[in-house]
């Protein structure tokens, strides 16, 4: 069983920064691909990054320049850099654990974290 812990959300103003971190239980978070999604309120869950077990990354349009998403995996953990922050990120932030290359279907969610951008 795989259980994933965020941290770092909270309250900043437009323009500034946070970094979010997600700490993995278990023994697979390096052979699997992790990834933030995030949900706005009255919105669908969205993706924002993932990170492959090799490092590729892929972004949204929305974050494309301004996040960054890199990944631990001595530590178990991913993280989100997050830069020149707006209203439209306020969200709740989810990790994601996809190990369906180990096993079709595997896929884990963290609790999510909560980013406000306002001033």
């Amino acid at each position: 069983q795989v259980q994933l812990v965020e941290s770092g959300g909270g309250l900043v103003q437009p323009g500034g920064s946070l970094r979010l971190s997600c700490a993995a239980s278990g023994s697979i978070f390096s052979i699997s691909t992790m990834g933030w999604y995030r949900q706005a309120p009255g919105n669908q869950r969205e993706l924002v990054a993932t990170i492959t077990s090799g490092g590729f990354t892929n972004y949204a349009d929305s974050v494309k320049g301004r996040f960054t998403i890199s990944r631990d995996n001595a530590k178990n953990t991913v993280y989100l850099q997050m830069n020149i922050l707006k209203p439209e990120d306020t969200a709740v932030y989810y990790c994601n654990l996809d190990g369906s290359k180990i096993l079709p279907g595997m896929d884990y969610w963290g609790k999510g974290t909560l980013v406000t951008v306002s001033s």
